[in-house]
């Protein structure tokens, strides 16, 4: 059964958003899971400190539910960016602009390095002291 156009451009349209709702959930779970360790380290190099950067600690026990969370959409994100059939895209829409896929696939590498290094700021954290 052959794909219309319309069908076409239809399935292309959800597979560039699903991409982005991929990336969005990464990029978000990466920071819940780096809220408690990463976040006020950061907050506190940049210069901006209080008592509320304490709470954050609070996050602690999470951190390994945030990260898988996080590491599920990334992984999912990675496999709809890199493992997928290029879909066809109308001339002129979002999905066939080629800034689409680099924010994409920008945003997943920096949500999957800010899980790792949430998740090994113990080994590399006492190196910044």
């Amino acid at each position: 059964m052959a794909l219309t156009d319309e069908r076409t451009n239809t399935c292309a349209a959800g597979q560039s958003s699903r991409k982005g709702w991929l990336a969005a959930g990464g990029v978000l779970g990466a920071f819940l899971a780096s809220a408690c360790c990463i976040g006020p380290l950061v907050l506190l190099m940049l210069g901006i400190s209080g008592a509320w950067i304490s709470t954050l600690t609070a996050l602690e026990p999470y951190k390994p539910i945030f990260a898988v969370i996080a590491l599920g959409f990334i992984a999912a994100g990675f496999r709809q960016v890199y493992f997928r059939k290029p879909t066809v895209c109308e001339p002129g829409s979002y999905c066939a602009r080629p800034s689409s896929a680099r924010i994409t696939k920008t945003a997943l590498w920096a949500a999957l390095i800010l899980v790792v290094a949430a998740l090994s700021i113990d080994w590399w954290a006492p190196l910044l002291y």
